[in-house]
């Protein structure tokens, strides 16, 4: 009965602490959803609504979705994955030191990566205000060349950042391993030496005890115990040193792989997106974007791109998320136009009542509405990518370090939205929108990592317990949204426990 109640007492702890750890991470995402949706209101009530309504009689309500969905989720990927690459170009540069501690190298990472993703989100989010304000077909410009740069950069690390070379951190890297290894040579033939010189005086005590010295045969063996301490002393001091070398090869190895596949993730994720928004735009430009072929053409190449992706004997990571991100884009767009359709709907009604509408107030509500939609919907791609992408990183850190990982991607979350609002003045509307999806990407890891400690608790308790608590966290501080929160944790746990390397 005893072990039986010790291990339903053990069980229920666990499901506690499960609950309290989802309940951190879904409150820290529930608090960026208000921030968020503020910004996103300034926008659609804002100066900025009018080149974009503008834009929309140049290439077409399906021109338009498809254009700030791609823009919005390049975006949302460029700031994260900028984030990401530099944190582990610091992980690389803090573990060149032998004497590198794991814990300040990884939080020094972690903090990297807020701020990097932060700074770059607002950057680019600035950029992107900049060039709507000129008009939206300086997105599609923007696109192609953002797509041609990001080429250009994929073979430029191809030829520069190497395994053993990566742009002279991995060879710095090298150059201590070897140093490292000089010395541990060292240490075992100075071993060696004084092995053979133990050897020696113990056949010496030996024969003194044989001749009756025993007073210096004891001296002897005393040094002998002496040396013999200090002998394992330097085999402890060798393991510790082989240990700390082979977890900084691991670790110099695992980062390397993290920068070169996101580099990969940020250079083709994107292509998709770009040829479905610019085949879409580019019919608008030419006059037929209100036609239904258009409709029909996009459905096609999202099916044919997607199908050849996923067909693809070594299906990566860029693949899997470049067809999701597609999908997000015709989402987009479909919803753009079923607004407008909505309105042109409604007004048929109020006709046929007695309501006398003018074709151009129609015409002017139809844009309106299909411009708030694409707006909106964008956002909210934009947030769940920045929960996916967070979780992918989230996800090895909960199953390596637990809890903290947790904790610290909460509190670094909540400092940096409170650094963005105090300096949202500053960088506009458009920036302060890119650095509070910055905040939803350091969520998302806090995500990614309970629903890693709940799997990896192999138990449904733990599992259930930590979704709960993720509900719980989310509804308290967020909007009561129920398919809201339970999308975005469905693409948490997903991302949690997809293996990018």
């Amino acid at each position: 009965m005893v072990p039986s109640q010790q291990k339903l007492k053990s069980l229920v702890m666990k499901s506690a602490l499960s609950f309290v750890f989802g309940a951190v991470a879904g409150g820290t995402l529930g608090a960026t959803e208000v921030p968020v949706n503020q910004v996103a209101t300034e926008i659609v009530s804002g100066t900025l609504l009018k080149p974009i309504t503008d834009g929309m009689k140049t290439v077409g309500a399906l021109g338009l979705g498809t254009l700030l969905g791609a823009t919005a989720l390049t975006t949302s990927m460029t700031a994260a994955v900028i984030g990401i690459t530099i944190a582990a170009s610091v992980g690389l540069l803090l573990l060149r030191t032998p004497a590198a501690l794991g814990g300040i190298t990884w939080t020094a990472a972690g903090l990297t990566a807020a701020l990097a993703t932060t700074s770059s989100g607002a950057a680019l989010g600035a950029i992107i205000e900049k060039l709507v304000s000129y008009g939206v077909v300086n997105l599609l410009w923007a696109l192609g060349i953002f797509t041609v740069l990001k080429l250009l950069m994929h073979i430029v690390v191809q030829f520069t950042c190497r395994e053993r070379d990566c742009c002279g951190i991995q060879g710095v890297c090298t150059e201590d391993s070897e140093s490292e290894q000089v010395r541990l040579d060292a240490l075992e033939v100075e071993q060696r030496q004084r092995v053979a010189v133990e050897i020696e005086q113990r056949i010496i005590a030996l024969e003194m005890v044989k001749t009756g010295e025993e007073g210096k045969g004891l001296e002897l063996r005393a040094t002998w115990e002496a040396q013999r301490r200090k002998r394992e002393e330097v085999e402890r001091q060798q393991w510790q040193a082989l240990e700390v070398e082979m977890k900084q090869r691991i670790s110099r190895r695992h980062l390397l792989k993290v920068v070169g596949k996101y580099v990969e993730f940020l250079v083709f994720s994107g292509i998709p997106m770009t040829v479905t928004a610019s085949v879409t735009a580019g019919f608008g430009i030419f006059g037929f974007g209100d036609y239904r072929f258009v409709f029909v053409i996009l459905l096609v190449l999202v099916l044919i791109m997607s199908f050849g992706l996923m067909r693809s004997r070594h299906l990566d990571f860029w693949m899997f998320t470049g067809c999701m991100a597609m999908f997000a884009t015709f989402a987009i767009a479909v919803l753009t136009v079923h607004a407008g359709q909505e309105v042109a709907g409604m007004s048929v009604k109020m006709h046929k009542a007695g309501q006398a509408i003018s074709k151009q107030n129609i015409s002017i509500r139809i844009m309106h509405t299909s411009s708030v939609e694409a707006i909106s919907a964008g956002f909210f791609v934009s947030k769940v990518s920045q929960v996916g992408l967070g979780a992918t990183v989230g996800g090895p850190m909960g199953r390596e370090a637990g809890g903290k990982a947790i904790v610290g991607a909460c509190v670094t979350a909540v400092a940096v939205l409170s650094l963005v609002e105090v300096s949202s003045q500053i960088v506009g509307v458009g920036g302060t929108a890119g650095a509070f999806l910055g905040a939803v990407g350091a969520a998302g890891v806090a995500m990614g990592g309970a629903a890693a400690v709940a799997v990896k608790s192999s138990s449904w308790g733990g599992i259930l317990a930590t979704t709960a608590g993720i509900f719980f966290g989310f509804l308290v501080f967020g909007k009561w949204d129920i398919v809201n929160i339970g999308l975005q944790v469905s693409v948490a746990y997903i991302f949690a426990m997809t293996n990018l390397y």
